[in-house]
């Protein structure tokens, strides 16, 4: 097995973790908020959901590194073989601090460096589309424009990532006070909007990712 075929494979495997991921966290969601359980019942979907979302947070970073150094091995990307390495140790980085940030038990740590990552994946999705779009328009390291359409995608499901972050952070107060003060409607009344806020962003995460798999697998030639 070459090199790109190996390399496919680990890019189909992640695609399967991140979209498989998100529909898990998307069902187990509506648990979290069903005011017919008790609380405890709640916190264990939540439990459920969090453990789901892990898949696509991991995926996200290990799915750019393969898929760019896919691109960079048949020719596609052309840069110096350093700049893949370094392109894969920040993905690298990047997946050893969602895990970090998910086992972590220190919550004044957690929370500097969760804001530091916020403001790494706002770089991250500045910089892309930055880059995609000089390659659309003019001559670049990256020699498809399907490939820089791809790049723009990955970029929307980081913004789209972001966005549901912000709008999660009401949940995560209500659902602390539903675990320590117990129901209210103001607290459910929370809940299921921050959630509902965050459905949009979703669907547009399945969309992004089934059309960045098509520009992918259909556009591709040799």
């Amino acid at each position: 097995m070459t090199t790109y075929l190996v390399l496919k494979l680990l890019h189909l495997i992640a695609f399967v973790y991140w979209l498989g991921g998100d529909l898990g966290t998307f069902l187990s969601s509506r648990y979290v908020v069903d005011p017919k359980l008790s609380p405890a019942q709640r916190h264990t979907a939540l439990k459920i959901m969090l453990g789901c979302d892990q898949g696509p947070k991991l995926a996200m970073p290990l799915i750019f590194a393969i898929g760019f150094a896919m691109a960079a091995n048949i020719g596609f990307i052309v840069v110096p073989a350093l700049v893949t390495v370094l392109v894969c140790l920040v993905c690298l980085a990047w997946f050893a601090n969602v895990n970090w940030l998910y086992f972590t038990q220190n919550a004044a740590a957690k929370a500097k460096v969760a804001q530091f990552d916020l403001w790494f994946r706002i770089v991250v999705v500045i910089g892309l589309v930055a880059t995609a779009g000089h390659a659309l328009a003019s001559e670049s390291f990256i020699k498809a424009d399907w490939l820089a359409a791809k790049v723009l995608v990955f970029a929307a499901l980081v913004a789209c990532g972001i966005y549901i972050r912000i709008q999660l952070k009401p949940f995560v107060a209500a659902f602390g006070q539903l675990m320590t003060k117990g129901s209210s409607a103001e607290v459910e009344q929370t809940l299921s909007r921050a959630l509902a806020r965050c459905r949009p962003a979703v669907y547009l995460i399945w969309l992004g990712l089934i059309i960045s798999a098509a520009l992918g697998l259909h556009l591709i030639q040799f």
